[in-house]
This record gives structure tokens, C-alpha cells and sequence, in this order.
């Protein structure tokens, strides 16, 4: 404290001191701070509203409810053109959150096994993945979502090439068809599930309510399904941690690999029994697959186009990880007997993923936001949907823009929020 804050103590407080005084003065700023730009926003809300008053406009979402008159490629969920804008938004955020998350995955995977190759002792493989990560980093994604797509719609074979005895394509494992226009996969349903199950509603596929009431069960299904999936984890959380403790008084851990397996197969397959779980497969009738699940070319486009795009980034995160792990951690591990994929695993991965998760979360955000991109390849994510044509049907822009900033707003910090989380639990502890 300086002999002015002394003196400032003695004589009480005087208004000079929210400048003058080092106790106040930075308090005082961040206040002046918060005021402007409280008195910034409120300008611009306030001649927003003007500016549509003397158009006659309000702020309003009634046109959600109204009916969107559109069609959408990819479902994931019951719509028709007849359904209600809502209902078309939220079809559009569920295909962006499909693609982002299977993006996630998938750029994970490849940036881990990329970025250990890259220090692979083999010269070949170090080369030829940094000629992947310098290649598919430094060239726009955009370009590489056009490039798969056009190979996807003129590689892979048209559906009548699966049809007769002269057919020149046939369906991987016999349920799978890959054709030009999307990857056809069997379709899980229940037949013993909660509400009205899949397969009333695939015996009657014209009644909408039908349907709709097989849409809201089979939601309720996929609820439980991961409630036991949830219990699993925290089960062999449980299981790991009484090793720990096992480990801790008798200096042996005990084998825990069969349990935690257990817990993961058993209660899933149980539950799945339980409520009858089945499969629809694909079948070709007519001109194309009909039944299970449509993959479009669009959204195998985009998700393999973002996942080895930001993949080549993640490669570098995971490269840099695990050089700034000293070598004497090798070393030490190496001299325990333990061989150079353990050491990998169990020493090395482990110390690097404090340097490697911040950088990798930040790549799980670019992701999320490239996946607006989907438009270029028609597929209909919330961009497309609440961005683009229920945009230019309403006229409501500030309404369908402000919707579309909150919602990857909202992915974006929940994203940040759950890593960071995961983040916090393997960091090093200090005393």
C-alpha cells in the first residue's frame, strides 16, 4: 500500500480516490466499462425497434408456427412440408449438431493417430503424414466438401446397378447399400418400447399422428437408451476408482478390464432385449432403397470434408503435446520394461492432453461453425433452414438471425463448458 492509500485510509474515503487510489481505481473502470456498454447495447435495441416501427414491424416470432411449406432432404426426426417453421429449425439444428458430432469423433480419432505417426521412427509414415496434415490444413474446407461430394455422386454406383442377377453392385454385409445418392443403413427400432412403437408406425406410414405419436416414443426409447449408457460410465468410473483405492493399500491393482466390460455389454443388452430391439433393412424396390437409414452424399461430404480437415489441426495439437513431454519420462518408462506402445499410453498421452485439449476444444468450435457450410452440398442444416428459406418465405431476418446466433451460441459454450470440465480432471494436481 503506498503512503497515499495510507494517508487516503486516514482521512476517510473521498470520491478522488476512485481514480487516485489503486483500491478503487481498477473497480472504478470496469464499472465505466460495464455502464457504456450497457448504454451501447441499449442504443442500438432501442433504434433497432424505431427503425421497425416506422416500417410498420415488430419483433415477433408467430411465423415459427406457421406452416413451412418446404421440404427437407435429411429427417432425422418426422417432417413434412406442411409442418410448422419450428419444427423445420429444429430439424435443421439436429442435422448440425449430427455432422458436428460425428465430425468430432472422427477428426479426433484421425488427429491422435496422425499426430503419433508424425513422430513415428519410420521415415515413410512420419512423411506421409505431414504431407496430410500440410495438405489438408492449408487448403480452404469449402473446397474439400466440394471435392468429396463430387466423388461421392460419381463414384459410388447408381441404385439399379443393384438390381437382378446382372447387378455389378451389391450391399456390404448384405444390408448396406452404398449408391450415388446416400449410404443406406439398417434402422434400429423397438418393438416393446415406450409410447407407440417404430413398427405400428412403419405399418401404417400414412397416419401422421401415427407417426408422430412413433416419433415422441421412440424419443423416449433413445432417452433410456442413454440413461443406461450414462450408468455404464459412471459405473466403471466407480470400478476404476476402487482399483485406485486397491492399488493404493496392497500395491496391487487388480484386474478390472472384465468388470468394466461387463458393465458396458450387460446392462445395454438387457435393456435392448427388454424393450425388443430390431432392425429395418434397406431393401432396393422400384427405382431406389427404400427403409432403414438415408446417409445423403451431403452429409457424408461434409462430415469426412470437416473431420480430415480439422483433423490435420488436431494432428499438430497432439504433435506438440507430446514433445513438450520431457524425454526422460521415455526414458524412465523405458527402463521399467514397459515397450514403446505402453509407454505411449500410459505415460506419455496422459501428461500431454494438458497441452492438448485447450487447442482441441477450440477445434471442436471450428467444427461446429464450418458445419454452416453445408449449404454449398444442399444439405439442410439450421443455416440452410432457419438461415435460408424460412428467412426468405417470412421476410423475418432480425428474427431467424437472432434464433441462429443463440443457437451455436449455445453449442458453442456448452462445447467449452464440458471440455473444460474434462480439462480441470486431468490436469496436474499441485500441492
Amino acid at each position: 500500500m503506498t503512503a497515499s492509500d495510507l494517508q487516503g485510509a486516514d482521512q476517510g474515503f473521498r470520491i478522488g480516490q476512485l481514480i487516485n487510489d489503486t483500491r478503487y481505481r481498477s473497480i472504478t473502470f470496469q464499472v465505466i466499462t460495464l455502464i457504456l456498454l450497457v448504454l451501447g447495447i441499449g442504443y442500438l435495441i432501442s433504434n433497432l425497434l424505431a427503425n421497425l416501427a416506422d416500417l410498420g414491424q415488430d419483433l415477433s416470432y408467430d411465423f415459427l408456427a406457421a406452416p413451412s411449406g418446404y421440404d427437407i432432404n435429411q429427417q432425422p426426426i418426422p417432417y413434412d412440408s406442411q409442418s410448422t417453421h419450428l419444427r423445420a429449425t429444429i430439424v435443421g439444428a439436429l442435422n448440425t449438431l449430427i455432422v458436428a458430432f460425428l465430425a468430432c469423433v472422427t477428426a479426433t480419432v484421425l488427429g491422435v493417430i496422425a499426430g503419433v505417426l508424425r513422430l513415428s521412427k519410420n521415415w515413410i509414415i512420419s512423411k506421409l503424414m505431414a504431407v496430410y496434415v500440410e495438405a489438408f490444413r492449408n487448403i480452404p474446407v469449402l473446397i474439400w466438401i466440394i471435392i468429396i461430394f463430387t466423388v461421392v455422386a460419381n463414384v459410388f454406383p447408381q441404385p439399379r446397378d443393384f438390381r437382378g442377377d446382372d447387378a455389378t453392385a451389391s450391399p456390404i454385409f448384405g444390408v448396406v447399400a452404398a449408391t450415388n445418392r446416400g449410404v443406406y443403413v439398417p434402422r434400429p427400432y423397438f418393438t416393446n418400447g415406450f409410447g407407440l412403437s417404430d413398427e405400428d408406425a412403419i405399418a401404417e406410414v400414412g397416419d401422421d399422428a401415427v407417426a408422430q405419436a412413433a416419433a415422441q416414443g421412440s424419443v423416449i426409447d433413445w432417452l433410456v437408451i442413454l440413461a443406461v449408457l450414462i450408468g455404464s460410465l459412471l459405473a466403471t468410473r466407480a470400478i476404476t476408482r476402487w482399483a485406485d483405492r486397491t492399488q493404493e493399500k496392497t500395491g496391487k491393482r487388480p484386474t478390472t478390464w472384465w468388470m468394466s466390460l461387463a458393465a458396458w455389454i450387460l446392462p445395454i443388452t438387457i435393456v435392448c432385449w427388454i424393450m425388443g430391439l430390431s432392425w429395418e433393412i434397406p431393401e432396393l424396390r422400384g427405382f431406389n432403397f427404400q427403409g432403414g437409414l438415408l446417409m445423403r452424399g451431403s452429409l457424408i461430404a461434409l462430415w469426412l470434408a470437416l473431420s480430415i480437415y480439422t483433423g490435420a489441426f488436431i494432428a499438430e495439437n497432439v504433435r506438440a503435446g507430446i514433445l513438450a513431454i520431457s524425454k526422460g519420462q521415455t526414458e524412465a518408462a523405458a527402463a521399467l520394461g514397459l515397450r514403446p506402445g505402453r509407454i505411449m499410453n500410459l505415460v506419455i498421452l496422459p501428461q500431454a492432453l494438458r497441452v492438448i485439449i485447450p487447442p482441441l476444444i477450440s477445434q471442436y468450435l471450428n467444427i461446429t461453425k464450418n458445419s454452416s457450410l453445408a449449404i454449398a452440398v444442399g444439405y439442410m442444416d439450421l443455416t440452410a433452414t432457419l438461415g435460408g428459406i424460412t428467412l426468405n418465405q417470412t421476410g423475418r431476418a432480425i428474427e431467424s438471425i437472432l434464433l441462429l446466433m443463440l443457437f451455436y451460441l449455445t453449442i458453442s459454450l456448452l462445447i467449452s463448458f464440458f471440455m473444460n470440465i474434462y480439462n480441470n480432471s486431468v490436469r496436474l494436481k499441485e500441492r
